[in-house]
């Protein structure tokens, strides 16, 4: 049995943990799910969320290979459940400001705080409030909680101590290993009530009692839960542009911490010329994610080194030097990485474009047939994208 607080980096154990779990994904998953019997104890969720955050398995492979077993109906929950994540990401992708504005409200919440020692507490687990002070321990220790346990532990955050959301889920993005602007933010957003507009989570002694087995029956909590209010969004926009398929080649394909894995059924090896991979810290919120990046990131290299004719380098940095040079080197004028969504490192690949260009190289950003396929249907809510779930899972070619 692995240890439960630990995820390996490597897509081996990724593909290790797809295969325990494949079995469970169907029945089992649907009635277990919602259940957290702690850190320590085998549950029935699939614990998949750092490989498939950083793109160490894909989404596609992930669902291929829970279709196959337990077909549609009977694993509906977890496809939706993996789809919440896509979902998230292409809401956040067609309104970019939302993720500004969580920057700017966890920094002018910072500011404004009024007792920075009811913060520290709610972040170090010694609030007195049970199952909320074990949750933000098993938080710092592992780097990972159950989902029930994140809707749980925002609610109090936010509704019990009545503590400022966007340093909630700051919290979470420093100290989670599978951290994602996307998921995290608008999770966050969604149980204060911005997200759905009036719609909150309250967290109940009841509701925490039953789902975790008895383990956690915490008295004193919020009864009622009033939505946080601020304008509108606004509508949707159109999605950024981005290639739909790589160029030829030759080219330098640059794996980031956005996707570990892009020549997996993807990019045609024989037109890479080279490969850099990199897991810059600053990409990553918290020393969870840098750890477990930095290792995938040595993995992906291993793996690419098997398979690109020229040399792959690890960038320590995702910096334009750094580039220009792993490129010289190929003997290339493209670089070629798979698309980043909002969030750190698509702002990093963003300030890279001028520095290149003076250099004579181009930055080309290709999307996944998965994201341009369903990011386009996730302008409203969850529940209108899920009606072209099975159409979408239907298309021959997954990726």
């Amino acid at each position: 049995m692995p240890d439960p607080g630990k995820f390996a980096p490597t897509r081996e154990a990724a593909l290790e943990s797809l295969a325990r779990f494949v079995p469970a994904a169907g029945r089992a998953y649907a009635e277990g799910r919602n259940y957290d019997p702690g850190p320590e104890a085998v549950s029935a969720v699939s614990r998949l969320s750092p490989y498939l955050r950083h793109r160490v398995i894909t989404e596609a492979e992930v669902i291929d290979r829970v279709l196959a077993r337990h077909g549609p109906a009977a694993s509906e929950k977890f496809v939706q459940e993996v789809l919440w994540r896509t979902y998230w990401k292409g809401w956040l992708e067609m309104r970019p400001s939302v993720w500004l504005r969580f920057l700017e409200t966890r920094d002018r919440q910072r500011d404004d705080l009024a007792d920075p020692r009811a913060l520290a507490e709610a972040e170090a687990g010694r609030t007195g409030v049970e199952g909320f002070d074990d949750w933000a321990r098993e938080l710092a220790q592992t780097g990972y909680l159950h989902n029930h346990a994140r809707m749980w532990f925002a609610s109090i955050w936010i509704f019990t101590l009545r503590l400022p959301w966007a340093l909630g889920a700051d919290l979470f993005l420093r100290r989670l290993v599978d951290a994602d602007p996307a998921s995290n933010t608008l999770s966050w957003r969604w149980v204060a009530g911005l997200q759905t507009p009036g719609k909150t989570y309250l967290a109940t002694r009841e509701n925490i009692a039953r789902y975790t087995g008895g383990r956690f029956a915490p008295s004193g909590l919020a009864t009622e839960a009033h939505a946080l209010t601020e304008p509108a969004p606004g509508p949707p926009a159109d999605l950024p542009a981005a290639e739909v398929s790589p160029p030829t080649g030759p080219f330098l394909l640059l794996a980031t911490p956005e996707d570990l894995s892009p020549d997996q059924g993807w990019i045609d090896p024989a037109a890479m010329a080279a490969a850099a991979v990199t897991a810059d810290p600053r990409l990553s919120f918290g020393e969870a994610a840098r750890r477990f990046t930095a290792e995938a990131a040595t993995d992906a290299a291993d793996r690419l080194a098997g398979r690109v004719e020229g040399p792959v380098t690890n960038l320590p940095a995702l910096e334009a030097g750094h580039l220009t040079a792993a490129a010289r080197a190929a003997g290339v004028r493209t670089i070629v990485t798979p698309y980043a969504p909002v969030g750190p490192t698509a702002e990093a690949l963003a300030r890279l474009v001028p520095d290149l260009e003076a250099e004579g190289l181009r930055l080309v950003q290709v999307r996944r047939d998965w994201d341009s396929r369903f990011w386009p249907h996730a302008k409203a809510g969850f529940f209108a994208f899920r009606k072209h779930i099975p159409g979408l899972l239907g298309v021959e070619a997954r990726r």
